[in-house]
């Protein structure tokens, strides 16, 4: 039989349901869907390729999933460090969004963007920020699956005047991407905090009748939780079920500041939590209580949030820190053991994106989206428990290869699509901007 391509490795790390790993394995692929996952000589039996990846020295697995970010916010890195959420948000970047926010810089920012996320092996992500479509159009050129997220706050901005204009927006963008087979629209709240109940409505409402998800910031800090409770007497998630957001498919960001009712509902309500646990470090936000939200059955994934807050969109290390952070804090080496973290990463992202069906695992029929990692390094070496490896020791720069949709888009480290060197001149180019 035909395959467009066969990609070899050492591993394969299916991450389906049984948590298989296939030694000397390999996948092919045909017409942009994987059609088979066996040992190396099964497939090579079985299937023949003008394109062989070899294997030797190398694990394949699911491209990761980041499921919370604001691509654009790549040209903000480093902008404002070493501040609270409050300070850094009303007295740093919404005075520089002011200043520089416009379709340009949103669509030269996303190609930055996704080129640190490909080089650090996430394939799909998830985005809220302005101008939606301008980051739709870049994430689609550069290759990556995405679901783009058109931002409503209740106040002025560069790219709209209250919230019944950024709906009327975000109706539009979801009209014109909701066939797309890479990206895949939505609509999202900022937070309760900056969009009233009567917008939280609205927003449910235009979600519904466009069937696409919902994503929102939720209970990031101690202040907004004290500010939701002044408002409406109920604490933010709590806040949020009683509008309806919860009950379409959402996601919740963050999720930092929630007690045992309110990850109750999280659980009952399906909502995917995305963890951002580097920003929430890095903004002394706080710790979320992953553990209890996993006990729980809540459908926790990672997110990176925007890189003006983190400092960077390497999902590996949000992986690592996550597993490694909470043996301390509970003091039980066991919580969130490697293969955990590795799920979340991948599946579970896709869970929370409701596109499970399609990417977050190697299986016959998904999407072909697939990284290959080399184990070919000093840090990687001996290899004793591959999944330990992938997530205490691997760095983005053991990311070989990268397939998205059937396409390689990083091979050797080099991407196969725009010019590398045009990317970061244009960024260099902003960043002069911004700092003037």
């Amino acid at each position: 039989m035909r395959a467009d391509f066969i990609i070899c490795g050492d591993y394969v790390l299916t991450m389906n349901s049984a948590m298989e790993v296939v030694k000397n394995g390999a996948v092919a692929v045909l017409n942009k869907k994987i059609v088979d996952v066996d040992t190396s000589e099964e497939i090579l039996k079985k299937y023949e390729s003008s394109e062989i990846i070899k294997g030797e020295g190398r694990v394949i697995l699911p491209g990761l999933v980041n499921t919370h970010t604001h691509a654009a916010m790549v040209y903000f890195r480093g902008l404002a460090d070493d501040l609270p959420l409050k300070d850094w948000l009303e007295k740093h970047i919404w005075p520089a969004e002011a200043r520089c926010l416009s379709p340009e810089f949103v669509s030269d920012a996303v190609e930055l963007a996704c080129l640190e996320m490909l080089k650090s092996g996430t394939t799909t992500f998830s985005d809220m920020y302005f101008f939606a479509g301008n980051t739709a159009q870049k994430a689609k050129e550069m290759g990556m699956r995405a679901v783009i997220c058109s931002g409503v706050v209740d106040f002025p901005t560069v790219s709209g005047s209250n919230a019944d204009d950024y709906l009327k927006q975000a109706e539009m963008f979801i009209s014109e991407w909701e066939n797309d087979g890479l990206i895949m629209p939505g609509i999202a709240a900022h937070s309760a905090y900056t969009c009233s109940p009567e917008t939280l409505k609205k927003i449910c409402k235009l979600s519904d009748k466009c069937s696409v998800s919902r994503q929102i910031h939720s209970s990031e800090t101690e202040w907004e939780v004290a500010e939701i409770v002044s408002r409406y007497g109920k604490r933010p998630v709590a806040h949020l079920d009683d509008t309806g957001f919860f009950d379409g498919h959402s996601v919740a960001a963050h999720c930092v500041w929630v007690d045992a009712q309110e990850i109750d509902i999280l659980a009952r309500k399906g909502v995917g939590v995305s963890h951002c646990i580097e920003s929430n470090l890095k903004l002394a936000s706080g710790i979320a209580p992953i553990p209890q939200m996993l006990k729980a059955g809540v459908n926790v994934s990672f997110g990176t949030d925007g890189a003006a807050s983190n400092n960077d969109m390497n999902l590996i290390s949000e992986m690592s820190t996550s597993a490694k952070v909470y043996k301390a804090i509970s003091k039980d080496p066991t919580v969130i053991n490697a293969a955990t973290a590795l799920r979340i990463a991948t599946i579970e992202g896709a869970k929370a994106l409701g596109l499970d069906d399609k990417i977050g695992s190697i299986e016959k029929g998904k999407c072909a989206d697939l990284i290959a990692v080399s184990l070919k390094k000093p840090h990687l070496t001996p290899l004793y428990n591959v999944f330990s490896h992938m997530v205490y020791s691997l760095s983005a720069s053991d990311i070989e290869t990268v397939i998205i949709d059937g396409k390689i888009l990083l091979k050797d480290r080099s991407f196969t699509g725009k010019d590398e060197d045009y990317i970061f001149k244009k960024a260099d180019e902003w960043s002069r901007k911004i700092a003037s």
